[in-house]
C-alpha cells in the first residue's frame, strides 16, 4: 500500500486519501518592538503566535513552525526564515503571502515565500545567520530611528571599534559574552564555542554606525554583549586588545553590559543554496 493509499472504510467504501504535504520555506520581517520575543509563549504576544494564528486563519490547517533563530524580546528581524508544512492541495503562494501581509503588516511581513525541499528545515539547514546592530552616534536624537538604534550622543572612535573586531573571528568560547544557560543539577553545561565568520563596523553616513557579524550559530544575548563591550571600547574605557584577553577570561563578568535589544536585527540567514553577504 502507497503512502497516500488508505483502507477500505465501511461497507467496502474507500476512505478519503490524506492529502499530500508540501514544505513552505518563508522569509519574514519584523519590527519586535511589540512582540516578547519570536518563540510562542502562552500569555504573551509572540511573533511566532502572531505568524501562526494568521497562517492557520488562511490556510484553514493546523500548522507548525521552525524558525532559523528566536530572536529575543525587542529584537526586529529583515531576513528570518521560517519553514513549515502545508496541504498542496489548491495551496497558491502567491495569494497565501498577499492573505499574509493583509492579517500581518506592517509590525510582520513576508517577504518571500516559496517550496523547499522535504528536507529543508529553517533553523537545521542554517549554514549561517547575520546580524546588524544599528547605533545612532550624534548628539540629537532622531525619532524615525529611535526603535531600531541605540542612540550614544558622546563620540565613539571606529577606527578602535574597528580594531576590536579582530579578535573576535574564527572559533572562540564565547563564555565571556553569552548568558550561560539553565540545566539540570549533574547534567553538563552546554558548549559556549561559535565560529564566527565576519565582524565589522559600517559608516552609514549622517552619524549612523553598524555593527555587522556573521557566525553558524551564536549563543543567548551574544550580540548584544559584544556590542555592548565594543562600545566601552569606542568611548576610551576599554583598549581593543582587551578584547582578546577578555574572551580568553571565559567569565561574563569580564565583558561589557547587553546592549539595548531594540538596536539589534536579524539580518540574513544563509543556506547552501545562497550566496554570502
Amino acid at each position: 500500500m502507497s503512502l497516500f493509499d488508505a483502507p477500505a472504510g465501511p461497507a467496502g467504501r474507500q476512505a478519503p486519501r490524506p492529502r499530500p504535504r508540501v514544505r513552505v520555506r518563508m522569509v519574514i520581517a519584523y519590527d519586535g518592538s511589540g512582540f516578547h520575543g519570536f518563540a510562542a509563549n502562552a500569555g504573551v504576544r509572540t511573533v511566532a503566535g502572531s505568524l501562526t494564528e494568521s497562517l492557520e486563519q488562511v490556510l484553514r490547517q493546523p500548522v507548525e513552525l521552525a524558525c532559523a533563530g528566536r530572536t529575543d524580546a525587542g529584537v526586529h528581524a529583515w531576513g528570518q526564515v521560517v519553514s513549515f508544512d502545508a496541504s498542496s492541495d489548491g495551496l497558491d503562494l502567491a495569494k497565501v503571502q498577499r492573505s499574509l501581509n493583509g492579517l500581518c503588516a506592517p509590525t510582520i511581513v513576508v517577504r518571500e515565500l516559496s517550496l523547499a525541499d522535504p528536507s529543508f528545515h529553517a533553523r537545521h539547514s542554517a549554514v549561517s545567520r547575520r546580524y546588524r546592530y544599528t547605533i545612532l552616534n550624534r548628539p540629537v536624537p532622531d525619532p524615525f530611528l529611535a526603535s531600531t538604534s541605540w542612540h550614544i550622543p558622546e563620540p565613539l572612535d571606529l577606527s578602535e571599534l574597528r580594531l576590536a573586531c579582530d579578535p573576535l573571528v574564527g572559533e572562540h568560547d564565547f563564555t565571556s559574552f553569552c548568558r550561560r544557560p539553565r540545566t539540570d543539577a549533574g547534567s553538563p553545561s552546554p558548549s559556549l564555542v561559535r565560529r564566527v565568520l565576519d565582524a565589522r563596523w559600517v559608516d552609514a553616513g549622517g552619524g549612523v554606525l553598524r555593527f555587522e557579524i556573521e557566525a553558524s550559530a551564536f549563543c543567548h544575548q551574544m550580540v548584544r554583549s559584544i556590542v555592548g563591550t565594543l562600545v566601552d571600547v569606542g568611548r576610551g574605557r576599554l583598549r581593543a586588545g582587551e578584547l582578546l584577553a577578555i574572551l580568553r577570561r571565559r567569565d561574563r563578568a569580564a565583558a561589557g553590559q547587553p546592549a539595548p535589544a531594540h538596536g539589534l536585527c536579524l539580518w540574513a540567514v544563509r543556506y547552501p543554496d545562497t550566496p554570502p553577504g
